[in-house]
């Protein structure tokens, strides 16, 4: 019987790793299918507190690897596939075998929804990014595009507007999905072209790896072209990963898992979530940090609550 659990190591589950192992909880952690998260595979991280001078994204995780494991947490390699209800604790399936604990933290993050094109992920950080408020300053006076047409594509190209010299926001349709004065309101910017009927077919880049282009189809002629963009902005949404959980852990019409009482409770006594997994909103590696602390003293309570140590 363990008595926490925690799944995932992005910020969120290395910081609830952090705080329960320095709680002498000696947490087990499952690293998941995505081993660090959506920053394992980020660049420069500006907007961390602390680094003045930035920190790559990937060291920025395995510090906090390191943090946990100095004060005893455990970590495996594996991913969970189930979870299943007792009355005093929660079990959860890992390569065909069932683990009980106390108290389970999901941490599990959400994955941003890709292209699809060749070379994508390793161009990820190089031009091609799925979070504005994460990389916007990076293209200050360059040309990017934003592919999408929801609140989320409209809000990212309005942001980006602050930087960059043109924003071109790229779109399946002749008319956006947002909502009606989030549409007018970027469509209002003189900074924003929409580039309606269109869909991106290939990445170019320049001799060094980063984005100089993009391969345009015009989706009803079918005439191709090439727009100038030194980075891609892909805004077609996040897959939170839940998959494992449904039918038992409350969540929203998206996957996204329900905090209950203001705190980072689900609706399962003993099983807290942490991070992207449950934040559709802000996103962010400093939000899922703090998520992740609130879980770890949430999931302490719970176990003082049941008398355990």
């Amino acid at each position: 019987m363990e008595k926490v659990i925690i799944l995932g190591t992005g910020c969120a589950g290395l910081t609830a790793a952090i705080y329960s192992a320095r709680a002498n909880l000696a947490p087990l952690v499952f690293e998941g299918r995505e081993p660090g998260g959506q920053l394992s595979t980020t660049t420069l991280v500006e907007n961390f507190p602390g680094f003045k001078e930035g920190i790559m994204g990937p060291e920025l995780i395995m510090n906090m690897k390191a943090q946990a494991e100095r004060f005893g947490a455990r970590f495996q390699y594996a991913d969970c596939t189930g979870l299943r209800t007792a009355a005093d604790h929660v079990s959860i399936e890992v390569e065909k075998k069932w683990i009980d604990t106390r108290t389970l933290i999901v941490a599990s993050g959400a994955s941003a929804k890709w292209l699809g094109l060749d070379r994508e992920r390793e161009l990820i950080g190089h031009g091609l990014t799925s979070c504005a408020t994460c990389d916007g300053a990076f293209y200050r006076n360059v040309p990017v595009c934003v592919v999408g047409g929801g609140d989320s594509a409209c809000e990212e190209a309005n942001f980006l507007t602050r930087f960059a010299s043109k924003v071109y926001l790229i779109h399946r349709r002749d008319h956006l999905r947002a909502s009606k004065i989030m549409a007018e309101r970027t469509l209002a910017n003189p900074k924003v072209e929409p580039v309606w009927n269109s869909a991106i077919e290939q990445y170019l880049t320049d001799a060094d790896g980063e984005m100089r282009a993009v391969k345009l189809k015009d989706l009803k002629t079918g005439a191709a072209r090439e727009l100038e963009v030194k980075c891609v902005f892909v805004a077609i949404g996040h897959t939170p990963n839940t998959a494992a959980f449904k039918g038992l852990l409350t969540m929203d019409e998206n996957g996204y898992l329900l905090q209950q009482g203001g705190i980072t409770a689900t609706n399962l006594p003993g099983v807290f979530a942490a991070g992207d997994v449950a934040d559709h909103r802000y996103r962010q590696a400093i939000t899922a940090a703090g998520q992740g602390c609130a879980a770890a003293l949430d999931a302490e309570r719970h176990l003082a609550d049941l008398g355990v140590e």
